[in-house]
């Protein structure tokens, strides 16, 4: 293998993860109590649920995203109800406006900072709704990243290999020397695959040890392989 030169990244699921604090008191006001504890436990489990080929060929991101609500919510044992619902549309309204994937784990930014010191070029290669560029910018991650792409400013969105093509013109990477990250094996592994790309899964829960590709439990994991060259 060449040396690696470029690190495509998702957003959601790697470095942004949903203000899960926001989502329990969404859920209490409307009388639903759930500590954000249950929902961060349940978010891997919802995950892997949703990384299915036929949910991934039936749907769009942003339909994903909902069914992915409803799965957290069926994973942290509560029952859909008017209120769920009432909650989730409320949720639903502040994703438009501000973009819910608010939560940065602490690890992220020291990780970010390790790769680019080895001199990669860093890339989000994310499925969004079009504020992506400006939620970054207010989360304090965009200057360290070279491009950010979202989905919805590009008009396509992963797995479709035409996003990565994109992403790959834009950055002037080469398909040969660039890997990309995502916690989704059928969208982001599968979608960088097709386009030529080395996919690597994030799976911080090994909840698929059966997947053909590398996996890490983190991005600082992600950091580790790499100064390793093992990717």
């Amino acid at each position: 293998m060449l040396p690696l030169q470029t690190v495509f990244l998702d957003a959601g699921g790697v470095l942004l993860y949903p203000n899960w604090w926001r989502i329990s008191d969404a859920l209490a006001e409307q009388g639903v109590s759930v500590a954000p504890a249950a929902l961060i436990q349940a978010d891997p489990r919802a995950r892997r649920q949703l990384d299915d080929l036929q949910v991934v060929g039936g749907t769009t991101d942003a339909s994903r995203g909902w069914l992915f609500f409803d799965l957290i919510l069926e994973h942290a044992g509560i029952p859909r109800s008017d209120a769920t619902a009432a909650a989730l549309e409320h949720l639903h309204r502040y994703h438009t406006a501000s973009n819910l994937w608010e939560y940065v784990p602490p690890g992220v930014g020291p990780a970010l900072d390790a790769l680019r010191a080895r001199g990669l070029t860093l890339v989000v290669v994310s499925n969004a709704n079009g504020t992506l560029r400006a939620h970054m910018d207010r989360l304090g991650l965009a200057g360290k990243f070279d491009y950010v792409l979202d989905s919805a400013d590009e008009g396509v969105e992963k797995p479709d290999p035409r996003f990565f093509e994109i992403a790959l013109q834009r950055s002037g990477a080469s398909k040969d020397t660039t890997i990309h990250v995502g916690d989704l094996y059928y969208v982001d592994v599968i979608g960088a695959r097709n386009a030529g790309l080395r996919g690597v899964l994030l799976d911080e829960a090994n909840l698929r040890p059966d997947a053909d590709c590398p996996r890490v439990r983190s991005l600082e994991e992600l950091v580790a392989e790499i100064t390793a060259d093992r990717f």
